[in-house]
């Protein structure tokens, strides 16, 4: 609808990733948390994480991504190490339509 988005806005779609941690994650998550790390920080400067961290709790992991299709994020996800060691056990995705200026909006 014309009108509806103000000028100099855009709505990105990106992809919201809950990441589950499994029941033994305290004890599996040291031997790799500093290589998954370094692979989140490296994505964040491709600009392809837009945020990720784990809540306080340490039932799952919270990432927003910028990823062409949902197989593009759930490859993304499934190459993680913490998923591929099972840190993580499961995950849901969900794509998210996210405000920004349209001088933020990266091209695919």
């Amino acid at each position: 609808m014309a009108g509806e988005i103000p000028e100099g806005l855009a709505i990105e779609r990106i992809w919201v990733v809950e990441a589950a941690y499994g029941p033994d994650a305290t004890e599996r998550r040291p031997a790799v948390r500093a290589q998954h790390l370094a692979r989140i920080a490296e994505l964040r400067e491709s600009g392809t994480i837009v945020e990720a961290g784990a809540f306080a709790d340490m039932s799952a992991s919270l990432i927003l991504l910028r990823a062409p299709s949902e197989e593009a994020a759930l490859a993304a996800v499934r190459a993680d190490i913490y998923f591929r060691t099972q840190v993580w056990t499961g995950f849901r995705i969900r794509a998210l339509g996210r405000v920004v200026r349209v001088d933020e909006i990266r091209p695919d």
